[in-house]
């Protein structure tokens, strides 16, 4: 496939071959979170934004797996690197404390595994002074692992705020509160509060300044003299530096300015769950770098391949087997590929990219007026359009797959685009045109 001239091109969508492959995986597929019949042939051609499907339509993928394939499909960014490595088992390794060594010498081998991984990481949080990481799975065990160390610090309660996802497993699932479904009939974990978070000066005005002590509706609960919550108690607060799940809000200025006061005020643990906004998708290495805040930790995950618990050595537990998993120092392909990725993120300036792709698909959406389109907003690549209804959104997405672009929803009438961090200026053309006339098939 060739990058440079490739274009959407679609008989059918779904196609035979697609429904049949459905039909099949749900025999024995669990019901999971659904989109659409697109199947992925891993045997046919594919490249950074573009892939096939299994009928032989060509898709032009903005939605990178949900931010989990940074750079797309077999994008030579990785894959030439990868090309020379010859597949070892096992490729998970059996806890943070086992070592793998892909050459010599430790600072730089010829194929860079966990260790190297953590290396990056660690420099790229220097700034933050965040210098220990423990790796995992998923971006949700990254969140576990970050609210446990947390925890163990002392304090029994945490703030989270409304429109929040942190993940699936039972600790930051606790945490959720973007749909209901996530969560109802599950236990959770004690003494979590919600509070609003604020992303234009209406909600920052109406539901987060107060006339209380402390000028916010959680410095009020903090305060000695008129609060409820011991600051003592409070172990963590945790934000999304850009809602994902929720309707890639972006958290407003003021808002920012006072979780940062509260956080030097009262000693509070911020976690930054960089899970979908890390790793560039902003325009920034991390979400958190467009905010005037200091995170004490960052939870990674999806670009980086692996899940990433990043913090000061201070904050992790002293006591041995406190923080641990079977598979604990992550795996040694995918922290090649996240090594390689952090790696072609600075080697190809791709944060500037970003940010110029991201200017330009926000500018001719703005510029096209499209019908029933109330709000365009996100930073960088991680770009959301709302609409007027949650049915016109699902018309559109349903529009724009029947021409051959992927775009998924998020919120409640609003949907996403993701594309690779290195889109072209063409592709990004390519991808608007096939939205443009979604919309208008949709109205």
């Amino acid at each position: 496939m060739d990058r440079d001239t490739a274009e959407p091109t679609v008989s059918e969508m779904p196609g035979k071959r697609a429904r049949e492959w459905s039909d099949y995986h749900h025999q024995f597929s669990a019901p999971s979170t659904y989109v659409y019949d697109f199947v992925w042939d891993v045997t046919e051609e594919a490249e950074g934004p573009f892939c096939t499907d299994v009928d032989g339509n060509v898709l032009l993928d903005f939605t990178s797996h949900v931010a989990s394939a940074p750079l797309g499909y077999n994008n030579p960014k990785i894959m030439d690197k990868l090309s020379e490595f010859d597949l070892v088992d096992p490729t998970k390794i059996a806890g943070q404390d086992f070592y793998a060594a892909g050459g010599w010498p430790p600072e730089d081998p010829e194929f860079p595994g966990p260790t190297q991984l953590m290396d990056r990481l660690t420099d790229l949080t220097s700034h933050y002074d965040l210098d220990t990481v423990f790796l995992s799975n998923s971006g949700a065990e990254a969140v576990e692992n970050a609210i446990k160390a947390c925890y163990a610090q002392g304090g029994h309660r945490a703030f989270n705020f409304d429109g929040a996802f942190h993940g699936r497993t039972l600790g930051a699932l606790s945490l959720n509160r973007s749909k209901r479904a996530h969560r109802k009939g599950y236990p959770e974990i004690p003494g979590v509060v919600s509070v609003p978070y604020p992303s234009t000066d209406e909600m920052y005005e109406r539901k987060w300044k107060t006339d209380g002590p402390g000028g916010n509706v959680v410095a009020d609960k903090l305060d000695p003299g008129q609060g409820v919550i011991d600051p003592e108690e409070v172990a963590y607060l945790i934000m999304e530096p850009v809602q994902g799940e929720g309707g890639y809000r972006v958290p407003h200025d003021g808002f920012v300015e006072d979780i940062a006061e509260i956080r030097e005020r009262y000693d509070i643990n911020i976690i930054s769950d960089e899970i979908q906004a890390g790793l560039g998708r902003t325009g920034e290495m991390w979400g958190v770098d467009h905010l005037d805040l200091e995170p004490d930790v960052i939870t990674s995950a999806k670009g980086l391949r692996a899940g990433a618990t990043v913090a000061n050595e201070d904050l992790f537990p002293d006591e041995t087997g406190r923080i641990s998993s079977t598979w604990g120092a992550g795996s040694v392909l995918d922290s090649l590929q996240g090594v390689l990725t952090i790696d072609a993120i600075e080697d190809y300036d791709l944060l500037d990219n970003v940010t110029a792709r991201g200017r330009q698909l926000r500018e001719l959406i703005a510029d096209a007026d499209l019908p029933n389109l109330e709000d365009v907003r996100g930073r960088g690549l991680m770009l959301a359009a709302e609409f007027d209804t949650k049915e016109r959104r699902e018309a559109v997405v349903d529009a724009a797959l029947k021409r051959g672009l992927l775009i998924l929803g998020c919120g409640y009438k609003t949907l996403r685009f993701l594309p690779p961090l290195d889109v072209t200026e063409r592709e990004i053309e390519l991808g608007f045109d096939v939205f443009e006339s979604a919309v208008h098939d949709a109205a």
